[in-house]
């Protein structure tokens, strides 16, 4: 399977694109703080779906796909961190975007979990 054309690697791509835009705006002594973090967060994500995908087995991409989850919720409560802080007014539409990046990966496992479970049978 190739990541670029999954939908989920697109929108983990608009996310990064999103993160990037919303820390440049970030207090300057932040740089090295929550906005390292949170960049590098959001860069874990389609980072890991196709290092993932790129694989050659099921369970290796499964693994990715586990880590890439995993950056996904600690990007979620770096932005809840950062509102909380006021670092930045209020955007639902981030935390939509990451809770829409979760789901999609969460399908992908579920997929590649039925996949194999197939092919055992």
């Amino acid at each position: 399977m190739k990541h670029q054309d999954l939908e989920v690697w697109n929108k983990s791509i608009e996310l990064v694109t999103n993160i990037y835009n919303i820390t440049s705006q970030f207090p300057k002594e932040e740089l090295y703080g929550i906005v390292n973090q949170m960049r590098r967060s959001a860069v874990s994500i389609p980072s890991n779906i196709a290092e993932g995908c790129a694989r050659f087995s099921d369970k290796e991409t499964l693994k990715f796909l586990s880590i890439a989850i995993g950056s996904a919720a600690e990007l979620e409560t770096q932005l809840i961190i950062a509102k909380n802080l006021k670092m930045y007014e209020e955007n639902e539409d981030l935390i939509k975007q990451v809770e829409t990046v979760k789901k999609l990966i969460l399908g992908l496992v579920k997929y590649l979990n039925n996949k194999t479970d197939c092919e055992h049978k």
